[in-house]
């Protein structure tokens, strides 16, 4: 992409007020190339004296909550990517919370009626103030009148105004460091950066359309119909829109309350249970979870079910990503670690040219020292960062496709955990994957997909004569395109160049601003 003086100046905005909140104090600069230390030593520079006094995490949050909803959220999703941001960022990163100031309930019934074309009290017996509030949006508790003129208690999340254009603004900004970041240090490439802010935009911009988040909601509930212990709110569409979603008010106790959990005669790691082996019922069965389980969005209902809401951030995984998750787990739990290393190389995660018995030696250093263990001290935080630690030597290409999981994999322990102090991932995880494994890579599930290749072989035959005309057409365009060879018109050669030549001009006059303005208020 072509970075213009705009993105340079709003990433110099970003890193001047980062600097000044001692965000950068928190970076180890022993292992950055000289440019990027040299960049870190000259912000801390900057730093307030007051902020030299407060923890990590609280000059990080102070930070980004300073930036605005677009860096909260990149700081939440960067939480998962030790591999790039460092242990100890992320961790400062992983307490960061997406609590911000309410707007006003007056906006909020506003875009109530602008969006479903009814006054809110004609559609609404009670609205309340926000009781929560995000860099997303914000929720109000609400009576709906029923066609019958009964009342019915259900949540109302509206959107928070003008968040779409701040998103776009600094999306383009983000693009513009990721596209830096891997200019100045190749390194960077095999972590794809640019891959990383590709997958927050498509998560931005899907929730910030409440329909979506509505369908994500009515699509869990019905593959989730029949499962022990795990539902989620019904959704009123005639009261949902693209800034409104409508839902069934939760009455339950948030699972950051482990003990109100217990006095109300629940099992609290009963409860842990149940949320991960609903987690991975749905990332390997379905290929569809929840990719935001924090405590927050997590209730348990006077029956004891687990009840999700906020679906505004979803995964998905395809049925080869599953299958390697399935095997990864349950590779670690059986100590199989040749067909650890195996799965990674068929699935092409490390190139083949390892030796998958090599591959398999250093997934033991990882693996050995969990079993026999406390549960306690079994961390799938701590297998994951070093399992990227290892498969770096191997030469993985970072997987967009598996962050999500990764970070609520990470999530979803914790949470566990945080019910249940000696919460045991692997005796958990064990019956789900167990059922997965011999469902599909099974007698019977080798069966089902023979049929499936069968089908699919079935449906590419039928297409075939019109591939094959399809075929027999371009090879005629490029045989007359090409008879005589390609050439490119001097006057576009000359655009090409010219256009190249500004890209480069912009880019050297953005590098020397940006320098110039870090001297200068180092220098005040």
């Amino acid at each position: 992409m072509t970075i213009g003086p705009v993105q340079l100046f709003r990433l110099a905005q970003a890193g001047f007020v980062l600097a000044r909140e001692g965000a950068f104090s928190i970076v180890e600069i022993d292992d950055l190339p000289p440019g990027a230390a040299l960049g870190v030593r000259l912000g801390r520079l900057l730093e307030r004296r007051r902020a030299r006094r407060e923890d990590r995490g609280a000059r990080i949050s102070a930070a980004l909550n300073r930036l605005g909803p677009s860096y909260i959220k990149l700081g939440q999703f960067m939480a998962t990517r030790a591999d790039v941001v460092g242990e100890d960022v992320a961790d400062a990163l992983g307490k960061l919370r997406d609590e911000i100031a309410p707007f006003g309930e007056a906006a909020a019934r506003t875009s109530i009626e602008h969006n479903l074309g009814r006054p809110t009290d004609a559609i609404f017996a009670a609205f309340s103030p926000p009781v929560a509030a995000a860099s997303i949006a914000q929720v109000h508790k609400a009576e709906l009148i029923e066609a019958d003129g009964t009342h019915r208690a259900v949540a109302v999340k509206v959107l928070r105004p003008g968040v779409r254009g701040r998103f776009r603004r600094d999306l383009s900004t983000f693009y513009a460091g990721a596209e830096l970041a891997t200019r100045f240090d190749p390194q960077m490439k095999r972590l794809k950066p640019v891959a990383v802010v590709d997958i927050l935009a498509r998560s931005v911009s899907m929730e910030m359309d409440l329909r979506l988040e509505a369908a994500a909601l009515s699509e869990m509930a019905e593959r989730t119909s029949g499962d022990p212990g795990f539902r989620v709110p019904k959704v009123y569409w005639a009261q949902t829109a693209r800034d409104v979603l409508t839902l069934e008010w939760i009455d339950g106790i948030k699972l950051s309350d482990p003990a109100g959990i217990a006095a109300a005669g629940h099992d609290p790691k009963e409860v842990a249970r149940r949320l991960m082996q609903a987690f991975l019922r749905h990332a390997m069965r379905d290929g569809f979870f929840h990719a935001d389980m924090h405590q927050g969005n997590l209730f348990v209902d006077a029956s004891g079910d687990v009840v999700a809401v906020d679906f505004g951030i979803m995964g998905r995984l395809g049925l080869a990503e599953r299958r390697f998750l399935a095997e990864i787990l349950y590779g670690f739990i059986r100590r199989d670690y040749l067909r650890i290393a195996e799965v990674h190389i068929e699935a092409g995660y490390v190139p083949p040219r390892h030796a998958a018995e090599d591959f398999a030696q250093a997934l033991r250093a990882i693996g050995e020292p969990i079993h026999g263990q406390p549960a306690r001290d079994i961390s799938m935080a701590k297998l994951l960062t070093l399992l990227f630690e290892v498969t770096e030597l191997f030469d993985m290409q970072t997987r967009p496709e598996l962050l999500m999981l990764q970070k609520t994999m990470v999530v979803v322990e914790g949470v566990a955990r945080s019910l249940d102090r000696d919460f045991d991932m692997w005796s958990a995880s064990e019956p789900v994957v167990r059922d997965w494994i011999e469902q599909n890579l099974g007698p019977l599930g080798r069966i089902e997909q023979a049929a499936s290749g069968l089908g699919e072989f079935g449906r590419a035959a039928t297409r075939l004569p019109a591939l094959l005309e399809h075929g027999t057409r371009v090879a005629a365009q490029l045989d007359a395109a090409t008879r005589d060879g390609i050439t490119l018109a001097p006057e576009t050669v000359a655009a090409i160049g010219r256009a190249e030549g500004r890209g480069n001009r912009w880019l050297a006059i953005g590098v020397w601003v940006v320098a110039a303005l870090l001297a200068y208020l180092a220098l005040r």
